[in-house]
């Protein structure tokens, strides 16, 4: 998938902000919006932004929010935030390697942060017209379609994400009925995240891709699709 693409759906006088900008997909899609030339502001927001936020500092991200909620209507706010691995973290390959403070951390960032993020921005979506709130999850956090087990961790933030969105898109829908909380699947993406599992045969897209995919896909969803997790093609992911 080439060029621009289309936020029609939206309110062209509104704000879109990224969280996780300075990741490899949110920055891609900071720069998919941005190119597209149709919100009259684009905020980033990471950890090295100005404000910059931190997912375990409540403050941080209530802080961030006011600053994007300054520069006009809130119509999209994407959350592109994860954690799977770093220097000191690895998914599980067994039960065996279950460590409680890996999962608390897992729990913090995948799932508690994102949730904080939620809490100071649904109430700052308008509540007439289309606005969207998307958090980026993944496909292994389904528990349906969990048939080879592992991850732990990450699987399991991630399903608690799944609630999380679902749960708070039933109360968005009582103050902003045309507002959306949605989960995403971007696919596997061509970044430091993914990069250490990435198998011979698997589709891996570009982050410039999967940008462009996922702003398709929220610009074709209406209402109705509030609370539901989606893949990058807008296919329904099972639960």
């Amino acid at each position: 998938m080439t060029g621009q693409v289309n936020l029609g759906s939206l309110s062209p006088s509104g704000v879109a902000v990224v969280f996780g900008a300075t990741g490899g997909i949110g920055g891609a899609l900071v720069e998919a919006i941005q190119a597209a030339g149709f919100f009259s502001n684009v905020v980033a927001l990471g950890r090295s932004t100005s404000p910059s936020i931190d997912l375990l500092d409540e403050t941080s991200i209530e802080r961030a929010v006011a600053f994007a909620a300054g520069k006009g209507e809130l119509r999209l706010v994407i959350n592109a935030t994860g954690f799977l691995h770093d220097d000191h973290q690895a998914p599980e390959k067994s039960w065996r390697e279950l460590n409680g403070v890996n999962l608390a951390r897992s729990f913090a960032l995948n799932a508690i942060g994102p949730a904080l993020i939620m809490k100071h921005v649904l109430p700052r979506l308008p509540r007439s017209g289309k606005a969207v709130f998307a958090t980026l999850s993944a496909r292994v956090g389904s528990i349906g379609d969990n048939r080879l087990g592992g991850w732990y961790a990450y699987r399991a933030s991630k399903a608690a994400l799944n609630q999380l969105v679902r749960t708070a898109a039933v109360e968005l829908a009582r103050r902003s009925p045309d507002a959306l909380c949605i989960a995403l699947h971007p696919g596997t993406v061509a970044t430091s995240l993914s990069a250490p599992f990435a198998t011979t045969g698997l589709e891996v897209h570009s982050p410039a891709a999967a940008a462009l995919h996922l702003l398709a896909v929220v610009d074709q969803l209406t209402s109705e699709s509030s609370g539901g997790f989606f893949d990058w093609r807008g296919q329904v992911v099972t639960w």
